[in-house]
């Protein structure tokens, strides 16, 4: 006999607030009802799930394995349904999106028109950061966010990767002479960030065969700002390739060692809280982006 999502439900709800009690509330049960669907749970899966003592109820070792697998299934369920929503309603309202300005300008500033004529009745109001945005405290409801995620506790959703690439003018080059290898990049201009020190390392070996981390002639906080600089001949950069592809395509960027470039790729996610209220205009955005731009959508 197969388990339900009512029998998940009730498990995960009893982890989550400690007790038959708390679950059978937050859940609109009744105690017994709630035990009832714990112990048909455990018994179609022929274990213990929980340990229960006088003071509290405990996770077993088969129970976390579980509760890692109904998490998912529920979470999966959700977005089902979340989605059949958007479909079967007319998402309306205000939208927050906040994104990093290369990635707002270069990507998401495009999409925006096939959007509105989708969905007019949702109100998008645009931010740029270019650190990480606390969500909750500049009230946003989904930003995209480039490279490894750090906060847990956010739903996210892979919207792509981008690989990142060392790139230089032709009139630079021109002007201060092309590096044969990443050993002379010390005798250019380098134009670089100022925060994090992580955005600074490059997809080069240095050589102790490590990655090579430079220190910027030029430093800024925004990506647009250094590929502005890089257009004006100032010195050589490291992009991502969602923000430089016309450049190199129309030859106003070039990219120096290719053959030595290490394969390194940015994910770029929609992150967001979930929050039922807003789930509708949150997955019609992030639906359209990740269908307009497709499967490998800064590939080129």
């Amino acid at each position: 006999m197969k388990t339900t999502l009512d029998e998940m439900q009730a498990f995960v709800a009893v982890v989550d607030t400690g007790s038959l009690t708390g679950a059978a509330e937050l859940l609109g049960m009744t105690v017994s009802a709630t035990s009832r669907a714990l112990g048909r749970l455990e018994e179609k899966l022929q274990t213990t799930l929980l340990r229960r003592t006088t003071r509290r109820l405990e996770l077993t070792e088969e129970g976390a394995t579980f509760l890692e697998h109904a998490r998912t299934i529920l979470d999966s369920v959700d977005a089902a349904e979340e989605q059949m929503a958007a479909r079967r309603m007319r998402p309306a309202g205000r939208l927050r999106v906040d994104a990093a300005t290369p990635f707002m300008l270069h990507v998401l500033v495009p999409l925006i028109e096939g959007f509105r004529a989708r969905y007019p009745d949702v109100e998008l109001e645009l931010n740029s950061n270019e650190g990480i945005t606390d969500l909750i405290e500049k009230r946003t409801d989904v930003a995209l966010r480039i490279g490894v995620l750090k906060d847990s506790t956010l739903h996210a959703r892979l919207v792509g990767t981008s690989r990142i690439r060392v790139l230089a003018s032709p009139a630079y080059l021109a002007r201060h002479g092309t590096p044969a290898g990443p050993e002379e990049l010390g005798q250019h201009v380098l134009l670089g960030f100022n925060q994090p020190e992580t955005l600074n390392d490059w997809p080069l070996r240095d050589t102790d065969g490590c990655t090579l981390r430079i220190r910027p002639t030029i430093a800024s906080s925004s990506g647009e700002t250094l590929r502005q600089m890089a257009l004006a001949d100032l010195g050589i950069v490291c992009l991502s390739d969602f923000m430089t592809r016309e450049d190199r395509a129309n030859g106003r960027l070039v990219q120096l060692f290719p053959e030595q470039t290490l394969d390194v790729l940015q994910p770029i996610n929609a992150v967001y809280y979930r929050n039922t209220a807003l789930a509708a205009r949150i997955t019609c955005f992030v639906d359209h982006v990740v269908a307009v731009l497709g499967k490998r959508p800064f590939e080129a």
